[in-house]
């Protein structure tokens, strides 16, 4: 599978450079980062790619230039949604970890998914364990429907509340047969009591020295339930990452969640 990365320059590309380039079954043909272009890979990431080496390119053209048959996206919200479209119409097969698509965007990119020649799967998280924390929140928001969402990101990280707590809260709404109210703060300390997300409160926290953690609390009657995960270093998004561009070319259409390939 002949793979490019879109954003290889920052810290999540970066990382998929060097998991790509590390495979057995993945070869890392090209790579996009406007903020790099014109530099070697190796020298800005440590993976080489190819086997001449491979230089970042300004550009998307660059991956059609290059023959890529899967691409991974991990640019930004100012970008995901623009870079998506053009993926699929040039036929190329996408796996998006970049958040913050909107519903147009994505509707946009489902409908191009649906009648064009690529697919694409769009991830919130691409960490095993926070998929599987996602499907254990919405099994228990079935037996204890009072529940809120805590997660904690890095100071660089630049949307709140990020794409897998929004997730999260879509899944407990799903699964619970109802919403309770929510008790709220008061109107001296606004946003004290959080955001609110398909009825699910959120909380967002971003400071150095994190990573990226979720917690989702549960209560009821005279008890509470707390399921945690924690991604102590970037790597643990990796073999997320290889199994989705091993498996989006096999799915039909545009799929929201790595669960769908697990």
């Amino acid at each position: 599978m002949r793979v490019g990365v879109v954003g290889a320059a920052g810290r999540m590309g970066a990382e998929v450079c060097r998991a790509v380039d590390g495979s057995d079954d993945l070869d890392l043909i090209a790579a996009v980062d406007p903020s790099a272009s014109g530099r070697a890979l190796e020298e800005v990431t440590g993976a080489r790619g190819g086997d001449d080496g491979v230089t970042i390119a300004g550009g998307l053209d660059a991956l059609v230039d290059a023959g890529v048959q899967v691409a991974v996206e991990f640019t930004g919200p100012g970008s995901v949604g623009d870079n998506l479209v053009w993926l699929l119409e040039h036929g190329i097969h996408a796996v998006v970890g970049a958040t913050g698509l909107g519903e147009e965007e994505l509707e946009r990119a489902r409908a191009l998914a649906a009648d064009g020649a690529a697919n694409a799967l769009v991830a919130p998280n691409f960490a095993i364990g926070a998929v599987l924390l996602m499907r254990f929140a919405a099994e228990a928001a079935r037996h204890l429907p009072h529940v809120e969402v805590l997660e904690l990101h890095h100071d660089g990280k630049v949307d709140a509340p990020s794409g897998t707590a929004l997730r999260t809260a879509e899944l407990i709404a799903d699964a619970r047969s109802d919403a309770p109210d929510v008790p709220l703060g008061d109107e001296r300390h606004p946003g004290a009591r959080g955001a609110e997300h398909a009825g699910v409160r959120v909380h967002s926290v971003r400071l150095p020295g994190l990573v990226a953690h979720q917690e989702v609390i549960f209560g009821g009657t005279g008890q509470t339930l707390s399921l945690r995960h924690d991604s102590l270093d970037r790597t643990s998004f990796m073999p997320g990452v290889l199994v989705a561009c091993r498996e989006v070319a096999g799915l039909d259409g545009l799929v929201v969640g790595l669960e769908h390939v697990l």
